[in-house]
């Protein structure tokens, strides 16, 4: 009994979140998707490709996405390296300042990142990087979850490989690189699909600090297909719809990977 419920439970939980997927699509395939009076009348009529062949030949819309895969790519690069190098330093050095510093960055996740958007809008324009690739990417090369998740996977590492390993003769860059990161592909790979998502779906930074086309990203460039007066949904869902396929292609070619980055930590001993 308690296996039919909660399976009827996780079924209506994933109606609730096919739904906005199956209505994106919908409306992706349907030409002029506001002229309809009803539902039934929208789901009988003829699908189309023309919105995803309009916004395929859109100028701006294949820049965009080369903007959006350009940026979270070197976002997601410098994640891995960096927040693995300061999880390793806080996991194994210790040093006067250690637990402050860490402290502090503990604290960094609890501040929400509308607070800090003044800051670094006025500290983009001081170094001259506003409407340019370097504001989307340096201020987000390193980020306190990701070097919180990383410290917790490296605690749960036996030091002993790594002793072992220095009485070989083995230089810490040596350990890091070929032992302790090799270990700890299942995390890297959590950490690298939720950074990259994260600024794939990017909105706020990126339509703050760019005013030119040629930088503008994806979410952005979506955003203008919301006119003031109406709202163009048949374009904006094949935009949403082609921008939401790599999202879900990770999430199906990593599922295993995601679940067992996220256990594996928990097994240890």
């Amino acid at each position: 009994m308690k296996k039919i419920i909660l399976n009827s439970i996780l079924i209506l939980l994933s109606l609730m979140f096919i739904y906005p997927i199956f209505w994106m699509l919908l409306l992706s395939f349907k030409q002029n998707p506001e002229a309809f009076n009803s539902f039934k009348d929208l789901l009988v009529s003829p699908l189309s490709f023309i919105n995803y062949s309009e916004t395929f030949s859109s100028d701006s819309f294949g820049l965009y996405f080369i903007n959006s895969f350009v940026i979270a790519s070197f976002v997601t690069i410098g994640n891995i390296l960096f927040c693995t190098t300061v999880a390793y330093a806080f996991a194994r050095r210790k040093f006067k300042i250690s637990k402050i510093l860490f402290a502090t960055v503990l604290g960094v996740l609890l501040i929400p990142g509308h607070v800090v958007m003044i800051p670094i809008y006025r500290l983009m324009v001081e170094l001259g990087w506003l409407n340019t690739y370097f504001s989307l990417i340096i201020p987000w090369l390193v980020s306190p979850f990701g070097i919180f998740l990383v410290y917790q996977y490296i605690k749960s590492i036996p030091i002993d490989i790594e002793d072992a390993a220095r009485v070989d003769g083995a230089s810490d860059w040596y350990i890091l690189f070929r032992i302790v990161m090799p270990l700890c592909k299942p995390i890297l790979t959590v950490l690298s699909i939720f950074i990259f998502l994260s600024n794939w779906n990017s909105f706020l930074f990126p339509f703050i600090l760019t005013s030119s086309e040629q930088i503008r990203t994806l979410p952005v460039g979506l955003a203008f297909y919301l006119g003031k007066q109406s709202i163009d949904w048949g374009h904006l869902m094949a935009g949403a719809s082609i921008s939401a396929t790599p999202v879900i292609l990770l999430f199906i070619l990593f599922q295993k990977q995601i679940i067992n980055g996220l256990t594996s930590g928990a097994l240890k001993d």
